[in-house]
């Protein structure tokens, strides 16, 4: 990008766009001889902001962060938010407002193990990536859409992949969570409970279960559903066993529960999950 004041990429998506990918509807810099700015509000829409020169405070609903050089943040914009520079040493933000099918539960994943503002893993991938979604658009390259909704993608995986809340939990606390993983994986077709969980590793079900969820981003329930419905997978392609028989294997006890726990995951039947993986 270049420093220009004005700064600014307005774009109408295509139809294709709104309904297959995640589309940029505005790009821009705020750059150093702007004090403060407040951005608008738009429904539906999500604002991702990189820091690329000194610091400030973003004020979001009824919360304020501080920021500097390094961060970024990813908010949504139905709240009202702004920013204020630092006087002594004025930010420079590269922000982009897209949406896309599924930008809110991409949001809600983020915001469930992360501040709005962080540091992610690779600043440089950010700013290469918000480099690029501006090229594409100023100069209006034919497969614009396309590649900045898999450069949006790249966005979001870095801040799904930053360091969180998960980097405050106490590290011993951690090791014991990865073991109770590790435990689920190695014993899900057994009779996995909360009290003999809490019981085998010394630890309140209640913390457990809350803790877990915090690192995890899911249940403790389900992901030894996840783990059963893997292993049914695998049986219903690779064994000519019946599906009461796998439902017992995989540790359900009930064949009609297991039947409507593979349909509300794989969104078919478990006869036609095989049928389609041996026709």
């Amino acid at each position: 990008m270049s420093t220009n004041s004005d700064e600014r990429i307005l774009c109408t998506p295509t139809a294709t766009a709104k309904s297959a990918f995640f589309y940029l509807i505005e790009m821009g810099r705020i750059n150093r001889e702007n004090s403060c700015a407040e951005f608008h509000h738009a429904a539906d829409s999500l604002v991702f902001a990189a820091i690329t020169e000194g610091s400030g405070i973003l004020t979001y609903g009824d919360e304020e962060y501080k920021f500097s050089k390094g961060d970024c943040f990813f908010i949504d914009c139905r709240i009202p938010h702004s920013y204020k520079g630092d006087e002594d040493n004025p930010a420079e933000i590269c922000w982009i407002y897209f949406s896309g099918a599924t930008s809110q539960q991409y949001y809600d994943s983020f915001i469930a193990q992360s501040e709005n503002v962080f540091h992610p893993v690779s600043f440089e991938k950010v700013t290469a990536a918000l480099r690029e979604i501006y090229n594409l658009n100023e100069c209006k390259d034919i497969n614009a859409e396309a590649m900045t909704s898999c450069l949006i993608v790249q966005l979001l995986t870095e801040a799904l992949t930053s360091t969180g809340k998960a980097e405050m939990i106490d590290s011993a606390l951690k090791k014991k969570l990865l073991a109770v993983n590790v435990y689920i994986e190695e014993n899900f077709t057994n009779d996995i409970t909360l009290e003999g969980l809490s019981a085998e590793f010394y630890i309140s079900k209640y913390y457990l279960s809350r803790e877990y969820k915090k690192i995890y981003g899911k249940t403790i329930f389900q992901h030894i559903i996840s783990c059963r419905i893997n292993y049914g997978k695998h049986l219903l392609r690779f064994s000519d066993n019946s599906v009461e028989e796998i439902a017992h294997q995989c540790g359900f006890n009930d064949q009609s529960y297991f039947v409507r726990q593979f349909k509300k995951s794989e969104n078919v039947t478990c006869f036609a999950y095989r049928r389609m993986w041996r026709n």
